[in-house]
């Protein structure tokens, strides 16, 4: 989670590199992407170098998207998202219950603690954010967005839900070769060893921390919440602070006082 720049990714790309080239529906879907990156929207000229494509075959794209009213286009020529795609995309998010079900409890450890609280879930190698409350009084906040993600072994909530899945030694060996482990700090821990360790000690405790790990100057403590299952954790509930404001340790003296509250707002 970020207090200063958004690493939360807002969007990921269809998988190329710099010199390959978008083709067909990773096209459209690349410039889908791009779109909802720019709420007050984004020239067309703009949007060809960001999804490294010709004008021609990113206006063919627009076209297709506008056609569904996936994608509009403003009084200064620029294109944002369309309202049916918008419209589509909350009311599949309202839809779904567990987020509405945190709120209260987002709310009320944002008012004991005035930072960030965030409802994550996991996915593959990431967590994604899917509730967000931030205090009100403050002059820092947290850029992340509901829908965005960060690398699961980077991030306090990330780490609780894999302790959850990833029991003993050989099932984190398997998980990090399974692909690239970011390093976003110097503090995040990238080594088979380091993260079976935290992974246990983690489950020992009931809860996970977040020390600058994820972006220098945030930390973050997080715990599980059980919306299904009594015994798999449906996400994480965290509390992510700007560093030289909240210390990690007074959140880490809180943690009795945190787990009552998500367990009676969530019972």
């Amino acid at each position: 989670m970020n207090a200063l720049r958004g690493s939360e990714q807002a969007r990921e790309l269809p998988n190329t590199s710099p010199d390959q080239k978008l083709v067909g529906s990773d096209r459209v879907l690349a410039v889908l992407t791009e779109l909802a990156a720019h709420p007050e929207g984004i020239s067309l000229d703009e949007l060809a170098r960001a999804v490294n494509s010709p004008k021609s075959t990113v206006h063919r794209a627009l076209a297709a998207l506008r056609r569904a009213d996936f994608a509009m286009q403003d009084g200064r020529g620029h294109y944002l998202l369309g309202n049916t795609f918008i419209r589509i995309a909350f009311a599949h998010h309202e839809a779904r219950p567990d987020h509405v079900r945190v709120q209260d409890t987002l709310r009320a450890l944002v008012d004991r603690h005035q930072e960030t609280a965030h409802y994550t879930v996991i996915e593959g190698r990431r967590v994604i954010y899917r509730s967000k409350v931030d205090p009100q009084i403050g002059a820092v906040r947290l850029t992340s967005i509901i829908g965005g993600s960060n690398p699961a072994h980077a991030t306090a909530s990330g780490k609780l839900l894999l302790s959850y899945r990833l029991l003993d030694k050989p099932a984190v060996r398997k998980w990090v070769a399974s692909g690239t482990l970011e390093r976003p700090t110097a503090a995040t821990k990238v080594s088979v060893e380091q993260l079976h360790e935290e992974l246990s000690t983690i489950r020992r405790m009931g809860y996970a921390t977040d020390d600058q790990e994820n972006e220098p100057g945030v930390n973050c403590v997080a715990l599980p919440v059980f919306l299904g299952s009594p015994t798999l954790p449906s996400g994480a509930i965290s509390i992510s602070a700007v560093a030289y404001r909240t210390p990690l340790q007074k959140l880490v003296d809180d943690v009795v006082e945190i787990r009552r509250i998500i367990d009676r707002g969530t019972a």
